[in-house]
């Protein structure tokens, strides 16, 4: 909302203060100030002194401007809408004008199909202050030129008012505020609300209210009226807010709303056919607004309307057959209150906003609908003339107002931790408009936002300056809780992951009936996908099972746009549906690999892929003892593991990794290999431990032996590990495998062998072992293994 600075000193002096401080106080009232908008140096008021043809362009004028200084100024001009003696916008060279675009041009002198132009006479859109751009902006004759038009129109502020300060909406009630912050009086027409007009209930045939969606309405005839253009001060102030001036009477409606912030709207009674009657839209009927736009309208909206037709959609718009223009003679003004929801419902349904529903749709002051007919009326009389009825005629009732509230000032003073006087705490309460009787206060009817004793708490609070507040206590402390445990656990994977060079995605939760195929950790646990009952499309009618289908999309996406080397994860939650029909949820945890193991560059041209070991190796960097990759054949991965942690009775089942099968890869257009593994975050964070276990280094020197062994193809290397890890011998500090072979041809082993290669290392802590310890604890070694695993050693 745009407020004026000039406007607003009509009701409160702000000459002590700067720009700077004005914004400081409006931002302590709780406005959010977007911008200030200041008209630029070197544009003045000036005169028309008289108007030739251009001598070379039949569209052009070559203008004598009076310009303040004693002497004549040329100016070529293409408008058509002045006359000698206008008085209009002057930018003089050096000045500054918005172009639009965040740009900006300076005016200089030039010359136009040869003719000198020092200057530019300006439309309103040119220098800001509207956006129409029909023609130059002609200023009231009463001002004098040379005058600086930021004289004539000083800042307007651009103001974002919260959904809960209706009463803000206007410069009665920021001046209110502002008032109340700064300790001024306000002054200038607070009375408004107040009207001493004699009002009669209306005849049946005069005022109908058929519908809940306008509780109150009210009319009020003036006949003789003289529709003609709006004096100067009027139009100076409609401008300044960013509003075009139309004619005397539509602008004093404009007038009141920016003022008072109650809407009103003039019918010409000529094109009424009988009484009002506010009722409910028919199903389909067509009405044709102000805007020349024909909206279809349901049952669900409300119209205001004559014995025939509708002539308003209430509280929005007004229609185009009933306005007010240059033949109007008699007026019928309506000024109301209407439901906000409704309102609300019918703007965006029509998507046709306007000043009025922007205030309706917000709350407006049910108790200033008969004080803002007041005022419109007195400005009808006085700048159109005519002859008002004594009597303002009223329909249905106000809502009730805003009960007291009860308020204990040793409450203030807990709550707000500061030692405030009963004298200042009433102070404050009165300069926001609110009466006291002893310890009730009688809540105003613009400030329905203060239903609570805690609201008036803040608002002691918002005036006696939160600054001023001593601060007790730092902070509370708050135990650790299962969420900020969930939360911290989570951050450090995603670390993790980071500093390995995987990037984070984050997909939507819905996926396609044909992206179920991609899902890699549902179907073997029994679990069944859940279906939508209402999806919204084709490709979003399951909830996500897994987090392997997301990833592979968008490695497709990167793929296309020339990025084939990724590593991505991803953290979520997914869904299931149990074999007994109930659904489950669980976070999980997705990694996918594919590319090159390093990126092209001049010392490697080609580097080699990205394999399942890669992908193992960024698993257990943040999986505490190392992994157990069980071998699972589902027929959805190649070389498909259960991902496990821990031995025996106590391990601990992850979740699932493996290769993508090669076709579904060149489906995606993938092709490298595609490692993807998905894990449940749950049981990693219960295998996951913080506990840090350092060892001294080793004083003594330790003894390695390597070990050749032939094991049949079909034993795998989780088999061994398990061997090595449940190994008891004190001497052996570790096992490491440095060499694979096979031959599928036969010729130097056996088809159905490999050979494997390790480097065993035997250490004590207190002493350097003797050369037969070594040999005996590495004997006994390889007859376990002999034993146990039925290897022959090469």
């Amino acid at each position: 909302m745009n407020v004026s600075l000039k406007w607003l000193s009509d009701h409160i002096d702000f000459s002590d203060y700067s720009m700077q401080e004005l914004d400081d106080l409006l931002t302590f009232t709780g406005i959010e100030v977007e911008g200030i908008q200041s008209l630029p140096d070197h544009l003045v008021v000036g005169e028309v002194l008289s108007s030739d043809p251009h001598p070379d362009a039949d569209k052009l004028s070559v203008c004598q401007v009076d310009d303040g200084s004693g002497t004549s100024r040329q100016i070529v001009c293409g408008a058509k809408n002045y006359k000698v003696g206008d008085k209009v916008p002057l930018a003089l060279p050096g000045c500054v004008l918005d172009a639009g675009d965040g740009k900006t041009f300076e005016i200089k002198e030039g010359k136009l199909r040869g003719v000198p132009s020092l200057g530019m006479m300006c439309a309103a859109s040119e220098i800001g202050l509207t956006d129409d751009a029909d023609g130059l902006m002609i200023l009231s004759p009463n001002l004098k030129s040379g005058t600086p038009l930021s004289e004539v129109y000083p800042a307007v502020f651009e103001l974002e008012i919260t959904p809960n300060r209706p009463d803000c909406l206007s410069h009665l009630g920021v001046a209110r505020e502002l008032a109340a912050l700064s300790g001024k009086e306000l002054t200038g027409a607070p009375h408004h609300a107040e009207s001493k007009t004699s009002a009669r209930e209306a005849k049946d045939s005069e005022i109908t209210l058929s519908t809940d969606s306008c509780p109150y309405y009210t009319a009020r005839i003036v006949r003789g009226v003289k529709v003609t253009e709006s004096p100067g001060w009027m139009k100076e102030k409609l401008e300044s807010v960013g509003l075009r001036p139309i004619n005397n009477i539509v602008d004093i409606t404009n007038y009141v709303l920016m003022e008072m912030g109650q809407p009103l709207h003039a019918f010409d009674i000529a094109k009424l056919e009988g009484g009002i009657n506010v009722r409910q839209a028919a199903e389909g009927e067509k009405f044709v607004a102000l805007d020349g736009e024909t909206y279809p309208l349901t049952a669900a909206d409300m119209v205001i309307a004559d014995s025939k037709k509708a002539v308003a959609i209430g509280g929005v718009m007004g229609g185009e057959d009933s306005g007010v223009t240059e033949t109007t003679t008699d007026v019928l003004l309506e000024s109301a209150w209407f439901v906000p929801s409704d309102i609300r419902r019918t703007a965006r349904r029509l998507n046709l906003h306007s000043d009025s529903s922007y205030r309706f749709e917000r709350g407006a002051d049910a108790y200033q609908v008969n004080g803002a007919s007041d005022l419109a009326i007195k400005l009808i009389l006085d700048l159109a003339g005519g002859k008002a009825e004594d009597e303002i005629v009223i329909a249905g009732e106000k809502p009730a107002a805003p009960a007291s509230v009860t308020l204990d000032n040793d409450y203030v003073r807990s709550v707000i931790g500061a030692e405030i006087p009963d004298e200042k705490i009433s102070d404050i309460l009165t300069s926001l408009g609110l009466s006291q009787s002893g310890s009730d206060w009688a809540i105003p009817s613009y400030r329905l936002d203060l239903p609570r004793p805690v609201d008036l708490v803040e608002e002691v609070a918002r005036v006696y300056g939160l600054d001023l507040v001593p601060s007790n206590q730092q902070s509370w402390f708050s135990p650790k809780s299962k969420a900020d445990e969930s939360y911290d656990f989570a951050r450090k994977i995603q670390t993790k992951l980071s500093s390995l060079g995987f990037f984070e995605t984050r997909n939507l939760k819905l996926i396609s009936e044909a992206q179920l195929t991609d899902d890699r950790a549902t179907n073997h646990r029994g679990m069944s996908p859940i279906r939508l009952k209402n999806p919204l499309n084709d490709e979003q009618d399951y909830l996500r099972p897994g987090l392997v289908p997301g990833l592979l999309a968008s490695a497709e996406r990167n793929q296309r746009f020339g990025n084939p080397d990724l590593r991505l994860f991803e953290m979520g939650r997914v869904f299931t549906a149990t074999p007994k029909g109930g659904e489950v949820e669980h976070e999980h945890l997705a990694l996918l690999m594919t590319g090159g193991r390093a990126a092209r560059s001049w010392a490697d041209g080609k580097p080699s892929n990205l394999d399942i070991h890669d992908l193992r190796a960024a698993l257990e960097a943040f999986c505490p003892g190392g992994l157990n990759l069980v071998p699972v054949d589902d027929g959805r991965l190649l070389c498909g593991c259960s991902i496990e942690i821990g031995h025996g009775k106590k391990s601990a089942k992850l979740g699932m990794m493996g290769i993508i099968p090669p076709a579904r890869a060149r489906e995606l257009s993938l092709a490298a290999p595609v490692m993807v593994a998905e894990i449940n975050l749950k049981k990693l964070a219960a295998a996951f431990s913080d506990d840090l276990k350092y060892a001294e280094l080793p004083k003594f020197p330790g003894s390695s032996r390597d070990i050749a062994m032939l094991v049949s193809t079909d034993l795998a290397a989780g088999s061994i590990a398990d061997f090595f890890a449940s190994y008891e011998e004190k001497l052996l500090q570790s096992v490491e495998l440095f060499d694979i072979f096979q031959d599928p041809s036969g010729e130097k082993l056996p088809a159905d062998k490999k050979s494997l290669a390790y480097s065993v290392t035997y250490r004590a802590a207190d002493r350097t072992l003797e050369a037969n310890e070594v040999e005996s604890a590495h004997a006994k070694l390889l007859d376990s293994l002999r034993s146990g695993l039925n290897v022959e050693f090469r």
